[in-house]
């Protein structure tokens, strides 16, 4: 059985770093593991962390393709999948992986791993909502810790921008701006296009719902979306109803589009194009002047005109 440790927690400890590194530091068999598969069952870790760029995409995509090629796959998440991108999407994704075999061991957090005479491994660890302590016996065992900012090296200091001292991480505004008026951070934030490679595609660009609403409100906002049936799916006669699309549009006038996401085949591909628009102020009336390829998932971006704040059925019917 392969395991993948992933997700954040939100709450602080006397310990300093990074969430993943004070887990560590609570952990005995940190030298037992590799850093790939080589048997029928594995186990997989993924620390809880704290910053933006550290999500759990890499344990999914990974996950995803290991069920696929016949392997019995659990993903262990400590809080919520795909932390940073947004959650009704994320959900999609870990529905979808669900229903195709891989499984989910929601809120638990490994404690230790032991190397049995056998070779096999026996993880231990803690099951958040019920506070029990659980053991398994596995194959393998594989760290997916993720990745640390290394700001320190920059001399950022030197220039006065002002760095997060628990996660390293570069302090900015909505705007990507920093402490210094005329320096701005870009990385895994908001107009960065990204798409997560799990067995459904999640591409996206521009702000989750979540942050949207968060910036603007709810009255602020204005969200177009579609479940749609992609044509590849229709003659293979494959489950669609995690395929869907929104696009979260500032509600004025002229309906700038904050944010764009996709589930579905080639989604990092169709996220690309559209991407270039955000660059362009993109708006609402852009997509629907569009002529759309067909027969092409990515048309049904400039098909939407349903609102989630109408309450209508948002299934896309006929071609």
């Amino acid at each position: 059985m392969l395991r993948s440790m992933a997700g954040r927690s939100q709450g602080q400890s006397a310990m300093t770093g990074p969430p993943w590194q004070r887990l560590f530091k609570t952990m005995s068999g940190l030298s037992i593991g590799v850093t790939g598969y080589s048997s029928k069952t594995n186990l997989w870790l993924e620390p809880a962390v704290s910053f933006d760029c550290q999500r759990t995409d890499v344990a999914l995509e990974c996950a995803g393709f290991l069920t696929g090629i016949g392997l019995d796959t659990t993903v262990m998440v400590r809080s919520i999948a795909l932390r940073g991108f947004d959650q009704q999407m994320a959900g999609l994704v870990t529905d979808y992986m669900e229903h195709y075999g891989t499984k989910f061991a929601w809120k638990c957090v490994p404690k230790r791993v032991d190397k049995l005479s056998s070779g096999a491994f026996q993880v231990t660890w803690t099951d958040l909502q019920t506070g029990n302590e659980l053991k398994d016996t596995y194959d393998s065992v594989l760290w997916a810790v993720g990745r640390a900012p290394e700001t320190k090296t920059l001399g950022l200091d030197k220039l006065g921008v002002q760095l997060n001292n628990e996660t390293g991480k570069i302090i900015v505004g909505p705007d990507e701006s920093t402490s210094v008026p005329n320096i701005y951070a870009f990385g895994d934030i908001s107009e960065v296009p990204t798409t997560v490679f799990t067995p459904l595609e999640y591409g996206c660009v521009g702000l989750s719902e979540e942050e949207a609403e968060k910036r603007h409100g709810n009255d602020g906002i204005e969200v177009y979306h579609a479940f749609y049936k992609p044509l590849e799916f229709t003659v293979a006669e494959r489950d669609a109803s995690q395929c869907y699309i929104k696009v979260i549009c500032k509600r004025d006038r002229d309906q700038k589009i904050l944010g764009l996401h996709f589930t579905g085949p080639n989604a990092g591909e169709v996220t690309q194009g559209f991407a270039m628009s955000f660059q362009c102020g993109a708006t609402y009336s852009h997509l629907l002047k569009t002529i759309g390829i067909h027969p092409t998932c990515a048309e049904e971006l400039i098909k939407l005109n349903i609102t989630k704040r109408s309450g209508l059925d948002a299934t896309v019917t006929g071609c």
